[in-house]
């Protein structure tokens, strides 16, 4: 049983930690989850977890799919239990950072293209009437995001070799 300094202190942790991974566009009960997972450290049912953080099964469920699908989480089989059991991938930084930098390559990609399409655009313009302010701009947008690109590019690098 732990006293009520360890609880406290445990609680505490939880509460920090969930906001921690809200940072990666999880929702609050996805980190909430997660989090309780990781500082548990053992198999947990949807039950166990639903009575623990005092949201419905049905919530919990919906928020291992995503954690699950995201790899964070895993089902795992122990004998003689009947129901699903979840725990956390305690590889932290290498999830985190393949699933952070997979969002944001994504997201510097899409955008990237859309700046694309805007520069064709302006280089159909007449010169006469071209604002030399916007062609700037967009040259400096577009750079932006081939830096970020290259950045990402390099993360995916690190990650390969087992950083």
């Amino acid at each position: 049983m732990l006293d009520n300094s360890n609880v406290k202190v445990k609680n505490g942790m939880l509460l920090e930690f969930a906001k921690t991974v809200e940072l990666f566009d999880l929702t609050p009960i996805e980190a909430r989850v997660f989090a309780y997972l990781y500082v548990e450290g053992t198999p947990l049912t949807l039950d166990e977890l639903s009575e623990e953080l005092g949201k419905s099964k049905t919530s919990i469920s919906t928020s291992m799919r995503s954690l699950v699908e995201l790899n964070l989480v895993k089902r795992v089989w122990k004998k003689g239990v009947r129901k699903d059991l979840y725990q956390a991938n305690n590889h932290l930084y290498k999830q985190f950072l393949s699933f952070y930098t997979k969002k944001w390559k994504d997201a510097t990609e899409n955008r990237k293209e859309s700046l694309l399409e805007l520069k064709n655009e302006f280089d159909q313009i007449q010169n006469d009437i071209k604002d030399p302010q916007i062609q700037n701009k967009l040259d400096d947008l577009l750079d932006f995001h081939n830096r970020l690109d290259c950045f990402f590019k390099e993360a995916s690098e690190i990650k390969k070799d087992g950083l």
